[in-house]
């Protein structure tokens, strides 16, 4: 039987807190908590967790700095949480490396379902990587960028870039279409794990998301927005693989 998911939740309002812990515990997950910035970072590199979800207003330190000093050493799915209803707020959480966020209230149902979506794409792990180095992994290479989905790595120069899961996920997108553009629609049903083509409801704030995650990709490829090696922008659109170069 394989071990429980871990989950951790970073709040420090109790009664939120324990609203995310019941909706975390029913969905599976072995749950730990932490009411300040500094125990969540704590317990986030002692857990190893599947799943963060993150306050953005803690009273010592705030979600977006737990978010970055997180990152360094885990690629756990972070949800943020936030009462703030400023889309600059939200946007600041993706861009320190947040997965996806809820404004508070929200629905119980919704926190749910969104991390099971997350849950159903794949995790990274050294165990993972190492299996899959040895099964057959077939790297797909464009413009000197080497991108194995089986390891789930991204090699350019020499170099893995240390993409988040979500991040990983766009890429790996763009090139399985190739020059086909995908909107950002597509790419948002495409995080929550659905077939491109379904035409379930995309809100605006998820759509912006991508564009955030996007933004964040390019700059870890230090790829240019005017001539582009990897990602392409197609404008009122979405997005699609950058033409092959002759040194590809």
């Amino acid at each position: 039987m394989s071990e429980a998911r871990v989950g951790l939740v970073i709040e420090d309002d109790q009664d939120i807190r324990e609203l995310v812990r019941v909706v975390l515990s029913q969905a599976g997950f072995d749950v730990h908590v932490a009411s300040t910035g500094s125990a969540g970072v704590t317990s986030a590199l002692e857990l190893n967790p599947d799943v963060i979800t993150l306050d953005l207003g803690l009273p010592d330190i705030d979600g977006f700095e737990v978010a970055r000093q997180i990152r360094k050493s885990s690629d756990a799915y972070i949800i943020m949480l936030t009462a703030r209803a400023e889309e600059l707020d939200t946007l600041m959480g993706l861009e320190a490396g947040g997965d996806d966020y809820l404004t508070k209230p929200f629905r119980p149902r919704e926190l749910r379902a969104r991390v099971e979506a997350m849950m159903r794409r794949p995790r990274a792990s050294s165990e993972s990587k190492s299996a899959a180095a040895e099964e057959v992994d077939p790297e797909v290479s464009h413009n000197g960028l080497a991108v194995s989905a089986g390891s789930r790595t991204a090699v350019l120069n020499g170099t893995e870039l240390k993409l988040t899961r979500t991040e990983f996920d766009l890429l790996l997108a763009l090139l399985e279409t190739g020059r086909i553009v995908r909107t950002k629609a597509d790419l948002a049903r495409r995080l929550r794990n659905e077939p491109y083509d379904v035409g379930s409801y995309v809100s605006d704030a998820d759509e912006r998301a991508v564009e955030v995650h996007m933004g964040n990709l390019r700059k870890k490829l230090g790829d240019s927005i005017q001539a582009p090696r990897w990602l392409e922008t197609v404008r009122g659109v979405g997005y699609r693989l950058a033409p092959s170069s002759n040194n590809n």
